[in-house]
Order: C-alpha cells, then sequence, then structure tokens
C-alpha cells in the first residue's frame, strides 16, 4: 500500500512539473509612450525569481526610468527614484542585498535585452532591484570589432555577431552583466523613452515613470502571440 502510495504522490509531482513547463510569465512593462511585454529566462533562476517577486509586490510601480543614454540603454529600479526631488541624483537605491551573477555566454545584450545592474563588486553580483534595457545601435563590420575589442576575453559566436549587425545591442556588456530576460514587442517604446532630453546625470528632465506586472501565459499563446520560441 505504502509503495502504491508512494508512486501515485511521484506521479503527481511529474504531473505537476510537467503542467507548470507548459505555462511562464508574461511581463508587461508600462511607459507614458506604451506597453512593452517581456519574458524572463529559466536558466538565470536567481535573477527570474527575484524580478517576479518584486513585480508582484508592486515595487517597481511608479518607480523611474532614472537613466537613459540613447544608443546605449535605459535604466530603472531604483526605490528612492519614487516621488524623488526633480533634478536630484539617483541610481544609489538598493533593497538591502545582492542576487548571485548568472552570466551566460548564449544571454546576450542584443536591442530589448533586460538585464542586471551592478556596481564594481568582483563577483559581478547584480543589483537587488535596478535593471536595465538594452537599447544600443545596428552595427556594421567595423563598429562590431571596436565593441568587440572592447571585451577581448569574451568570445562572440557567428549567430550573436549577425544579431548586433541587424537588431543591434550592446555586445561590450557582454560578459558583465547578468541578462535574465527579453522584450518580445514594441521596442520602439525603448526609443522614445531613450531620446528624451536629460541632464548631464543622465536623468530625464521630465520624469518618466513605469508600471511592471506578469500574468501567468500558456507557453504555446506566448509563442502564439509575440513569435517566441521556448
Amino acid at each position: 500500500m505504502k509503495k502504491i502510495l508512494f508512486f501515485i504522490i511521484i506521479i503527481t509531482i511529474s504531473q505537476q512539473l510537467k503542467a507548470q513547463s507548459k505555462r511562464d510569465y508574461l511581463i508587461t512593462i508600462t511607459t507614458p509612450w506604451g506597453e512593452m511585454h517581456a519574458i524572463l529566462y529559466d536558466k538565470t533562476p536567481k535573477h527570474k525569481a527575484n524580478f517576479l517577486k518584486l513585480v508582484n509586490d508592486k515595487f517597481y510601480n511608479d518607480l523611474l526610468f532614472h537613466r537613459i543614454i540613447d544608443g546605449f540603454m535605459i535604466q530603472g529600479g531604483d526605490p528612492d527614484s519614487k516621488n524623488a526631488k526633480k533634478g536630484g541624483m539617483l541610481g544609489n537605491g538598493d533593497v538591502g542585498y545582492k542576487v548571485d551573477a548568472e552570466i551566460l555566454p548564449d544571454l546576450f545584450h542584443k536591442k530589448g535585452a533586460l538585464a542586471a545592474a551592478r556596481d564594481n563588486n568582483p563577483q559581478k553580483s547584480s543589483s537587488g532591484c535596478q535593471y536595465y534595457i538594452v537599447q544600443g545601435k545596428i552595427l556594421n563590420n567595423e563598429t562590431l570589432k571596436e565593441q568587440m575589442a572592447r571585451n577581448p576575453q569574451h568570445i562572440f559566436t557567428d549567430k550573436q555577431k549577425q544579431v548586433y549587425k541587424t537588431i543591434g545591442g550592446t555586445p561590450h556588456l557582454d560578459g558583465n552583466y547578468t541578462v535574465f530576460g527579453q522584450v518580445l514587442d514594441n521596442l520602439w517604446v525603448i526609443d522614445s523613452v531613450a531620446k528624451q532630453p536629460r541632464n548631464r546625470q543622465n536623468r530625464p528632465l521630465k520624469d518618466i515613470a513605469m508600471k511592471i506586472k506578469c500574468k501567468k501565459m500558456r507557453k504555446k499563446k506566448i509563442t502564439k502571440l509575440y513569435g517566441w520560441e521556448f
């Protein structure tokens, strides 16, 4: 009887895991210019779990994109940015912990990549809350070589090089920051945020607030809606 019960439990757990594997979280990032939808990578489980927790806690709602650089990236997630004084310096706020680095060679800084900001700690551990979305630029052979030369220890695959020459991104960041997700649509929203006027600290002159939510959805539906292959 105990043996039968054991196998029932194992089958039940297996069915639950199989059911879970058919679903994933769709992230919606809302800006004044519209929404972007994104997925988070299973290959970076610590970053995925941490980001989902903060989103479910509504941590990001009404925080600002406090650092924008056109042709590079847009950054947010500083808790000090909520109700921040106009023009004040931002970027030092945190949640009191870091997330261990999960830097993988096949997760790279193409346009729309979600990546974790960090300080200069030698372990390359990520901020517990601040993140950036890659804008980057489309690179020709010469500019791609220049960026790759800034990162001589990193090996770029032919596929990655082609992405940088067609979609764009920031290859000099590869291998140094954890990429944990990807924007699936409306990449022009990144451009709209990035091109706003900013001060010398790269803070937008006009506050740009965000809201982020997540919804569990069948992977097949995400693929159908956004063309993302899991």
